[in-house]
């Protein structure tokens, strides 16, 4: 298309250039060629602005440079195609620097904006982990005060146990920011990760099976989706089963092209509301699990089979140079 627009508007500024030959002086023989130079590699790009240079000069070399209706050349000829390749060179030259100089500008932009978004997302995860790490805390402190109350003696026991607690936490936020974890299996990873939870939660009647493909993910990606998997395991644990209940919850990750991985998330827990609606979730701690999925470039999928399962299908890698 880029072509054909160059031999129209070739076409066009011949026509042009006949329709006012006649009220020119003589030496205007490129008048309409420079603008139909200029204007198709501004709209077409650099090859069909060349194309369009080059018929326009043969053009104008065979009907308007004497002797017309040849392409005899002498010396004035001669001048007369260099002076017009010179100022078509120029024009090619600085439309497509300027162009590829929007090009650059607009990637930046793009990337500024992603960059900004991720750190929105981290920055909201950040606050709503540190939020429920405080609320841990207190409910924590409050548990091992009435133990301590029903039982005065038990207090450097309580207080133990609150201390191992809080370290699992520490020891969670480690695990998710430590650089030297990314050369460590997927698998064992999150394994690990999802047993610190549980202990930091005193969930022990719930266990977490973790099984994921042989993948290796750069940190960036393997954080982002911790955070992912730590969120939703969190809230699992939170919501899917009666307190004291027993309960599993299974972390997979397949790869289901060399490309694309799926992360699967279940538990056979009390399953979603029936007037669940994914779409309408407003909660942080949704909103923040959608910007993780959509920074790994998936979408995350909630359903019901005998318990809560969240989907995501997302790439291996991310965009280039993002």
């Amino acid at each position: 298309m880029g072509d054909v627009a160059a031999v129209a508007a070739t076409g066009i500024a011949l026509a042009l250039r006949f329709a006012v030959d006649d009220v020119l002086p003589p030496g205007f023989p490129y008048l309409t060629f420079f603008p139909a130079v200029i204007l198709t590699t501004f709209f077409c790009g650099l090859r069909p602005g060349i194309v369009c240079a080059v018929l326009c000069g043969l053009s104008a070399w065979y009907f308007f440079l004497p002797p017309t209706g040849s392409y005899a050349l002498d010396g004035a000829t001669a001048l007369a195609l260099l002076f017009y390749a010179g100022i078509v060179g120029v024009d090619i030259a600085l439309i497509h620097l300027m162009q590829r100089a929007g090009t650059r500008l607009q990637a930046e932009r793009a990337v500024t904006a992603t960059l900004y978004e991720q750190q929105r997302t981290m920055f909201q995860e950040l606050q709503h982990r540190v939020a429920n790490n405080m609320q841990f805390v207190a409910a924590l402190l409050t548990l091992q005060k009435r133990k301590v109350g029903a039982d005065p003696s038990a207090a450097l026991s309580a207080l133990d146990e609150a201390r191992v607690r809080l370290e699992t936490i520490s020891r969670i936020h480690r695990r998710l920011y430590d650089p030297e974890r990314v050369s460590q299996p997927v698998g064992r990873y999150l394994q690990e990760l999802c047993s610190d939870l549980l202990d930091a939660t005193g969930a022990r009647n719930v266990v977490c099976l973790v099984d994921a493909s042989h993948v290796q993910l750069d940190l960036p990606r393997l954080t982002t989706l911790s955070l992912l998997v730590v969120e939703v395991v969190t809230n699992a644990l939170k919501h899917a089963f009666v307190p004291g209940g027993r309960g599993t919850i299974t972390v997979r990750l397949d790869q289901l092209t060399p490309e694309r991985l799926m992360l699967t998330i279940a538990d056979d827990g009390r399953g979603l509301p029936a007037a669940f609606d994914p779409e309408a979730g407003r909660s942080l701690g949704f909103r923040i699990c959608q910007g993780l999925a959509s920074q790994l470039g998936g979408v995350l999928r909630h359903s019901s089979e005998g318990g809560v399962v969240v989907r995501l299908d997302f790439p291996v890698a991310g965009p280039a140079a993002s």
